[in-house]
């Protein structure tokens, strides 16, 4: 697996409040948002922040929100679906639980999750709506 981070998502309990508070009271922009479930906002050359309702990243998991599973993930944004599976492989291989197999999202990309030893969630990701190039930079 190549090293890299381009996603952070918080599982967020209120979109609205959220979306007021970065973009209104922190004046920063969203790039990509489906209002009151989550909010898209290019941080930083290749890093995306997501701000997503709570209970649908729980329910995405397919864990219980009270479960003690924190309510963030990080993401491994890859160019295709097969590259989302040999991600998921390699995890696999080095010994991560992958405890939610890639499968084909309502949302339109195809993404699966590992958990690493202390139990943080990484999503292996592809989006048929971003640009991820070469270099694995991602662009919304």
């Amino acid at each position: 697996m190549e090293q890299r981070l381009n996603f952070i998502t918080l599982g967020v309990r209120d979109v609205t409040r959220s979306r007021e508070f970065y973009l209104t009271r922190l004046g920063w922009t969203a790039h990509n948002e489906v209002p009151g479930q989550v909010i898209f906002l290019q941080v930083n050359h290749g890093l995306i922040l997501s701000l997503w309702d709570r209970a649908a990243m729980a329910a995405e998991l397919g864990v219980e929100p009270s479960d003690g599973v924190p309510a963030l993930t990080l993401s491994h944004n890859v160019a295709s679906p097969a590259e989302v599976d040999a991600v998921l492989a390699q995890a696999r291989e080095a010994g991560a639980a992958v405890d939610h197999p890639a499968v084909h999202q309502e949302w339109g990309g195809y993404s699966g999750y590992f958990a690493d030893p202390d139990g943080f969630r990484w999503e292996v990701a592809y989006n048929p709506t971003w640009n991820v190039n070469d270099a694995g930079h991602v662009t919304v």
